[in-house]
């Protein structure tokens, strides 16, 4: 599928798939929700990346977010009660998800995500499947899975060990605290952080850089080093899963949606 027919096609009017020069551009376009992801924007990004593997002018893909105050705010929550409650739902919602994670994480070609503002939860996780995150230091991130009660799939905790570290893993998964953009560049989660008004010049400068590489030796070694960080075969898949389930299935998870929506402090009892 071409960039133009993708277009024509238009998955969802919520990704924006562009072609600007040697780049592909994916743009989450929902601000008015802070570009929070829906299932709709998951089911375009696999084949949005297809579009741009196939075209043999792009080097590089750019993922970013519409608007000034957010990369991607997290989950659509609003979507929560429908396609993330039960276990059937839950199970088709994380088998999209993470489709489009996997798809953007093996992709061949090169892949920078542009931040500004937030970058919560699954936008955390979409910057962290990326090869290179450049960041507003306006921009902050968090993972507040625990203050919701609901499951993060292994792949996407596998994606902040490796960014990280062990150490620092834990510190951002367990506490749910929100790091500025400084912070987070000291963490590991961020390989530059510029002034927003710098933000697309340091950006151009990265995809510049790739642009003028050889694709095949990039891609040979960018394929090496993902095989490095995959994981090993003593780790039991079907046991994380089934822990992701329980929490999906757990009262904490339905206290944790009720709360947000009534916009209160959740109070969860380990059930």
């Amino acid at each position: 599928m071409t960039v133009e027919r993708l277009l024509q096609d238009s998955i969802t009017e919520n990704i924006i798939v562009e072609k600007r020069g040697n780049a592909g551009w994916i743009t989450f376009n929902d601000p008015g929700r802070h570009n929070a992801v829906s299932y709709a924007m998951w089911e375009a990004i696999p084949p949005a990346l297809q579009a741009f593997q196939d075209d043999p002018d792009i080097r590089v893909v750019v993922l970013t977010g519409a608007g000034e105050k957010s990369f991607v705010s997290g989950a659509n929550i609003s979507q929560f009660d429908q396609l993330r409650s039960g276990e059937e739902a839950v199970q088709a919602y994380e088998r999209v998800a993470e489709a489009a994670q996997l798809a953007l994480y093996d992709y061949d070609k090169p892949t920078i995500a542009r931040i500004r503002g937030y970058c919560i939860g699954g936008g955390l996780n979409i910057a962290l499947c990326c090869d290179l995150r450049v960041a507003s230091d306006d921009s902050s991130f968090s993972i507040p899975a625990g203050k919701l009660g609901l499951g993060y799939r292994m792949t996407a905790i596998r994606n902040l060990v490796t960014a990280v570290g062990p150490a620092n893993a834990l510190e951002i998964f367990l506490t749910a605290n929100r790091f500025k953009a400084a912070q987070a560049r000291e963490l590991g989660l961020l390989h530059k952080v510029t002034a927003a008004a710098e933000l697309d010049a340091a950006l151009e400068t990265y995809i510049s850089q790739i642009a003028a590489n050889a694709p095949l030796t990039l891609r040979a070694g960018k394929k090496m080093i993902r095989q490095m960080q995959q994981l090993g075969p003593e780790v039991d898949q079907d046991a994380m899963t089934r822990l992701v389930l329980q929490c999906f299935e757990s009262n904490d998870y339905r206290e944790g949606r009720k709360a947000f929506a009534e916009k209160r402090t959740p109070v969860f009892n380990g059930t």
